[in-house]
């Protein structure tokens, strides 16, 4: 069965414009002009992803995203803004958002992010497993193989980021959005701090490493014989 998405855009040209490039990919795609359409049509039949325009005619987006994230837990959501300024992406993460792509976007990174997100709702939510690297967010475990391995809660928060994304390139951008909420004392190197100290305690003395550095873009953690 083809898995369904529900854009929720206004502007009838990118609504269509997506609906068929979508569709093209193989998707099952519905589409809604407002956010009273889209909780309708989520009442009826929910879809494995969400695409929301944060600025509607009616409902704000916002509004409907608090409802997916509530009423429909198993629905991920792709925030579609021309909103690029972080607080508003950051209000948007916060509020339940997966992840969130700006206009204008490409069509390529737009069809990545969402064959992240509809990969990614089909993992356990509790036990993530990359390789021999094994997560579990209920006990808030980490293990690579027969050995334990203690994080602080900052190191936690960015592999478990890594691991739901994995195989997928995350900018320094991306994950300060997620891991650090875009503080304005926070600068972009403190990823690369922070990966330094994840390679030590999770790839340090392993042949196969897991976190690889994707110059001039970010990271990405992925089970690889490659050497960094």
């Amino acid at each position: 069965m083809n898995q369904a998405i529900l854009i929720v855009e206004d502007d009838r040209g990118i609504r269509e414009y997506l609906r068929e490039l979508l569709t093209s990919e193989g998707y099952s795609v519905t589409t809604a002009p407002d956010g009273t359409t889209a909780l309708e049509k989520l009442d009826k039949t929910p879809p494995d992803l969400v695409i929301l325009d944060l600025k509607l005619p009616d409902i704000s987006g916002e509004s409907v995203c608090r409802t997916i994230n509530k009423e429909y837990t198993q629905t991920a959501v792709i925030m579609l803004t021309a909103k690029d300024t972080p607080t508003d992406v950051v209000k948007g993460l916060n509020l339940g958002a997966d992840d969130y792509i700006t206009k204008p976007f490409e069509e390529q990174e737009l069809l990545a992010r969402v064959k992240a997100r509809l990969r990614n709702k089909g993992k356990d939510d509790d036990v993530i497993t990359v390789g021999d690297l094994v997560l579990n967010s209920k006990t808030f475990s980490v293990k690579r193989g027969d050995k334990n391995i203690t994080l602080t809660p900052q190191e936690y928060k960015l592999l478990e980021y890594l691991m739901r994304n994995s195989n997928q390139v995350l900018t320094r951008e991306m994950i300060l959005n997620r891991i650090w909420l875009y503080s304005p004392d926070i600068q972009s190197r403190v990823v690369d701090v922070y990966i330094g100290y994840l390679r030590k305690k999770i790839d340090k003395g392993h042949k196969n490493k897991l976190i690889h550095s994707i110059r001039g873009f970010g990271y990405t953690l992925k089970e690889s014989e490659e050497k960094n």
